[in-house]
């Protein structure tokens, strides 16, 4: 590997091509039209526009991402996150074309992407899983009746094919069941072109807990500890950090090891996050997603370990360079995603930044595109940026997150740092622990 094209934006594209730097790999930054003023562009060996603001037209687009690969005699691909990094498609067209992907091979985003032969794939490796239906629902609707009153309500019915908290609706009553069936299948059809829906055992006050994942491919893996995300709103992380507060420690370790094991057992290739709901000390499988994450850096705080940098090397073909035992969680990191949003309404807030200062000192870390007069566009994520902080202890943490959201300035456009600022100084969220549903609750979400 000699040359990596980064088919993605923003803060991520920055990150990745700092990794590619350090490591002496050529890179390529592809950009849409509205994208020309990016910060990474400037760092890029080359550039190349891809097309139209419309993310279908560049970010979206297979062929011009691979045609872009082809004329700078890139020989890798790495996608980031959102756009096209979970699709299996892409995966296997980069891989046909002669190029790198990195990632783990299309057979095995197609398997995790599925969550009926992710459930599957998880209870063969023995990781824990959410009682449910063990598989789709069947067309018979006495026989889906039956299956919900085995796992008891409330259930939730999830489609097949979804993601991102979309495909979902809790059922409390067997009356409701029927029709909520049909509904999420209507809504999966036309949504992810998959209709297939699947039933569990709907979790009334978990917490979300993940684990991150680093596989060679090869017969080797490790993880990386785990990280709470408990803190949403509408399905979408808002505040993360690691390791997890309070989770039961003979818990932990097990399915952490189950997690190693499940990727060796898959065959599984670069970094990856296996997504879990904690309830009453037992985890539960959700979900696995096959990329880097947004929330990455937490984890690389805690161990010093730099994930991008891994994660190229081996999907480069390298083994992993490093065993379970060199990984060692030291002290409490906590990110804070910022937003270019409403802090009330939560609508998008997109604008010229007329002054942007990021905040310093010890245990402080930015990961951002912003700058002074950077326009921020109206066609993509609102996420403009990441505020991370570490400590030696998890109150360490939180009082140089509170200096540091202190410190933020973002002007020209309004940014949910003064929710930020409230969170970080809430009661609940301060003893740690908080379950999925608390920040919805703060706010008033129903």
């Amino acid at each position: 590997m000699q040359k990596v094209l980064i088919a993605n934006r923003g803060e991520i594209a920055l990150r990745i091509i700092r990794a590619c730097k350090e490591l002496g790999l050529k890179t390529v930054a592809v950009h849409s039209t509205a994208d020309r003023e990016l910060m990474h562009l400037a760092m890029a060996d080359e550039t190349v526009c891809i097309g139209p603001a419309i993310a279908t037209e560049s970010y979206l687009n297979i062929p011009r991402i691979i045609s872009a690969a082809e004329v700078t005699g890139a020989d890798a691909i790495h996608p980031g996150y959102g756009f096209l990094a979970e699709n299996a498609d892409f995966a296997e067209q980069i891989e046909r074309s002669g190029f790198t992907f990195i990632g783990p091979s299309a057979d095995v985003i197609r398997l995790m992407g599925d969550k009926v032969s992710a459930i599957e794939a998880m209870k063969k490796a023995g990781v824990p899983t959410v009682p449910g239906s063990d598989g789709p629902l069947p067309e018979d609707e006495q026989k889906c009746l039956q299956i919900a009153k085995r796992v008891g309500y409330p259930v939730i019915i999830k489609a097949s094919g979804g993601g991102g908290g979309r495909g979902m609706r809790v059922v409390h009553k067997e009356e409701d069941l029927i029709k909520s069936i049909r509904l999420t299948r209507t809504e999966a059809g036309a949504a992810f072109g998959n209709p297939m829906v699947y039933l569990e055992k709907f979790l009334t006050n978990p917490r979300h807990v993940e684990v991150q994942v680093l596989s060679d491919g090869q017969g080797n893996a490790i993880h990386l500890g785990d990280r709470d995300c408990s803190l949403q709103r509408r399905h979408q992380k808002i505040i993360e950090e690691a390791p997890a507060p309070g989770v039961d420690e003979k818990a932990r370790a097990e399915v952490q090891a189950r997690c190693v094991q499940a990727c060796i057992e898959l065959g599984y290739r670069g970094a990856g996050t296996f997504e879990f709901l904690y309830e009453d000390g037992q985890f539960f499988f959700i979900e696995m997603n096959t990329r880097i994450q947004v929330e990455h850096p937490i984890s690389e705080m805690v161990t010093g370990i730099d994930i991008l940098k891994e994660q190229i090397k081996v999907c480069g073909g390298l083994p992993l360079s490093l065993k379970q035992e060199d990984v060692v969680i030291r002290g409490h990191a906590i990110e804070c995603r910022i937003n270019a949003e409403d802090p009330t309404s939560f609508l998008p807030s997109p604008g010229t930044v007329s002054f942007f200062h990021a905040p310093g000192g010890n245990g402080v870390r930015v990961d951002s595109h912003l700058y002074s007069g950077y326009k921020v566009p109206p066609n993509y994520d609102s996420l403009v940026g990441k505020l991370i902080t570490y400590g030696a202890t998890r109150d360490e943490a939180l009082a140089r997150m509170r200096n540091a959201l202190d410190e933020l300035v973002v002007d020209g456009i309004k940014t949910n740092t003064p929710l930020h600022r409230e969170l970080v100084r809430d009661e609940g969220f301060c003893k740690g622990g908080v379950n999925i549903h608390y920040l919805e609750k703060k706010l008033g979400i129903s």
